[in-house]
C-alpha cells in the first residue's frame, strides 16, 4: 500500500496536533518485528495520530523504519525528530449498529430510603422509571416538565 502524500500546510496541522502527544508504541533492540507492526495499526485505527518512539541510536535505521511503516500501513510520515516518530492515517468510520424496532424503555432504579433511627438497615426499593419521568434525590418519582414556549415566539410565528 503506497504511503498518504500531504501537503506540507497539512503537515504543519498534524505536526501542531502531535505535539501534546505521548509515544504509544516503542520499538526496542529487535526493531520492526510484526507484533510491533500490529500495534503500530491498531493504535493508528483507534487514534489516527501517533507518536514512536525507537530506542536505536541509528538515525539512518529510524528514518528507514518511519518509511517502511507509512508505506506498509498506508500512512502519511508526518515527522522525526529525536528518536520520536510521528504518523497518521484517517480513522475509519465506525459503523454503529442502528436498531430501528428498539426504543428505550423503563429502567430499573434501587432507591435506598435511610431511617431516621440510626442502626437499622436502609430499605431497598425497586422503581421503574419510564421514559418521561425522573428520579428525585428524595426517591420519588415525577413527570419530565414541559417547556413552555414564549409569548412573544408564539405571537411571531
Amino acid at each position: 500500500m503506497p504511503q498518504i502524500q500531504l501537503t506540507p500546510a497539512q503537515r504543519k496541522v498534524h505536526r501542531a496536533d502531535a505535539h501534546h502527544l505521548d509515544p504509544v508504541v516503542m520499538i526496542g533492540s529487535d526493531g520492526l518485528t510484526p507484533a510491533v507492526r500490529k500495534e503500530i495499526d491498531a493504535a493508528l485505527k483507534a487514534h489516527g495520530l501517533i507518536k514512536v518512539r525507537v530506542l536505536s541510536d541509528d538515525r539512518e535505521a529510524r528514518e528507514g523504519m518511519l518509511q517502511s511503516l507509512a508505506d506498509e500501513l498506508d500512512a502519511a510520515p508526518i515527522q522525526h525528530i529525536g528518536k520520536l516518530l510521528v504518523l497518521w492515517r484517517p480513522v475509519p468510520e465506525k459503523a454503529k449498529a442502528i436498531d430501528e424496532d428498539r426504543k428505550p424503555g423503563p429502567k430499573e432504579v434501587k432507591v435506598l430510603k435511610f431511617s431516621k433511627r440510626g442502626g437499622q438497615k436502609p430499605e431497598i426499593k425497586v422503581v421503574k422509571v419510564l421514559g418521561n419521568q425522573r428520579l428525585t434525590p428524595g426517591g420519588q418519582i415525577k413527570r419530565a416538565k414541559t417547556f413552555k414556549k414564549s409569548v412573544k415566539k408564539s405571537a411571531a410565528g
